[in-house]
Parts: C-alpha cells; sequence; structure tokens
C-alpha cells in the first residue's frame, strides 16, 4: 500500500492571509501604541489609539485581500472562459495541445495522446485549467475567505499589544507592550514556518527583525513630537 503524503500547497492562500494579518495586527497595534506612548501622550488617548487602529486594520486587510484575490478570481475566470470557448469551437484542437504538454513533460506522443483523450472524456475544462494555467480546486483564489481570514487574525494578532498597553501599568507600559510583541511574533513565525513546512528559526527570526524595526522607528518618530501635543 503507498505511503500517504501529506502536502501542504493547499493551505498557501488562507495560510498566508492568516499569517500576514497575525503579523500586521501585532506589529501595527504595537507600533502605535508606542509611538503615541513615546509622544508622552496620555493613557487614555494611547489606549483610543491602539482600539481605532485595530479596528481600521481588521476593516483594511479584509478590503485589501478581498480586492486583491477578487483581482485574481476575475483572471482565473477569464482564463476559464477562454478555455470553455476553445472546447466548443475546437476540441480536438485542444486535445493535441493538452498532449504536446505531456510529450514535453516526457511522455511518447502516442501515450500522450491516450492520456489526454482520456482525461478531456472525464473532465475536459478541470484538466485543461489545471495543465495549461495551473489552476486547481484546492488552489482557486477565494475572495470572502481570505478576507475573513485576513480581519479575524489581524483581530487576534493586533489584540495582544492592546490587552497588554491595557493591564499593565504606566510604569511598565513600553517594556511590556514590547516585549509581549516581540514573543507574539516569534510564535508567530515559528508556527508558520511548521505550517508550511519551512525551518522555525528562521521564520522567526525574519518577523522578529522586521516587527522590532517597526517598533524601534514609531516610536523613534514619537519622540519627536514629544511635547507639542
Amino acid at each position: 500500500m503507498p505511503r500517504e503524503q501529506h502536502h501542504r500547497t493547499q493551505r498557501s492562500g488562507w495560510l498566508r492571509a492568516a499569517v500576514l494579518g497575525a503579523d500586521d495586527g501585532v506589529i501595527s497595534t504595537a507600533s502605535l501604541l508606542l509611538g503615541v506612548a513615546s509622544a508622552a501622550a496620555p493613557r487614555g488617548q494611547v489606549l483610543i489609539a491602539g482600539i481605532a487602529g485595530l479596528v481600521a486594520g481588521a476593516m483594511a486587510m479584509a478590503a485589501g485581500e478581498y480586492v486583491s484575490v477578487s483581482s485574481q478570481a476575475d483572471i482565473e475566470e477569464a482564463d476559464l472562459a477562454l478555455e470553455r470557448a476553445g472546447l466548443v469551437a475546437d476540441a480536438e484542437a485542444e486535445h493535441e495541445e493538452l498532449a504536446s504538454i505531456y510529450v514535453e513533460r516526457g511522455l511518447d506522443p502516442d501515450l500522450a495522446a491516450q492520456v489526454a483523450r482520456q482525461l478531456m472524456m472525464r473532465d475536459a475544462l478541470g484538466t485543461h485549467a489545471r495543465e495549461e494555467l495551473g489552476i486547481s480546486e484546492q488552489l482557486r483564489a477565494r475572495p470572502l475567505q481570505a478576507a475573513a481570514a485576513s480581519a479575524a487574525s489581524f483581530t487576534v494578532g493586533a489584540a495582544i499589544p492592546l490587552a497588554t498597553a491595557i493591564v499593565v501599568p504606566s510604569s511598565a507600559f513600553s517594556l511590556a507592550v514590547v516585549g509581549g510583541s516581540l514573543i507574539s511574533l516569534a510564535v508567530l513565525g515559528a508556527f508558520a514556518a511548521r505550517t508550511g513546512g519551512a525551518e522555525m528559526t528562521r521564520g522567526s527570526l525574519r518577523v522578529l527583525l522586521w516587527g522590532a524595526l517597526a517598533m524601534t522607528v514609531t516610536a523613534g518618530i514619537g519622540r519627536l513630537f514629544r511635547g507639542d501635543l
């Protein structure tokens, strides 16, 4: 009995949106909190800015992901319409085109023609979509799914530094937000790498680097406006 293999390609769409949303939620909200706090704003204003950043960020992530993935879906639908029309207009030419693809992949011409014909008898459009266009059911663009995953994960990520800012005393505010956010980013990076089959340490380090840079730059800009509020 052949050994079952668990591939990760089918996770790429939702995983990308979820990880991007969570990372962005942590980094942008923590940076916003630190930037406003560094400008010596009152604690209440800092928290209001954080809550507004969470809501605005989640909506922006959902809208951006929906528009982006919808554009991809539109391209896929247009290509599928061309293939559908080609199959109706000249199925034999489409068969020859499919057979030539299999020849390029190493099959002899007779076997390639036989394979192409049998696959087209079963699902002509699906076969051409997969072999010519690289479109499969598992990898189809799903705008609503991507938007929901992105918004939800951003909210979860943003809630981490925001909750930290709410519960810690003012004297430990900056240290707690930075420390909690960096730990969260390290865990997210490792999780994303493990889920995608990559090396966990590298996944954590690259997220930590950009997160630390964003928080440092934003806090520095906040200090430039200290006393101007």
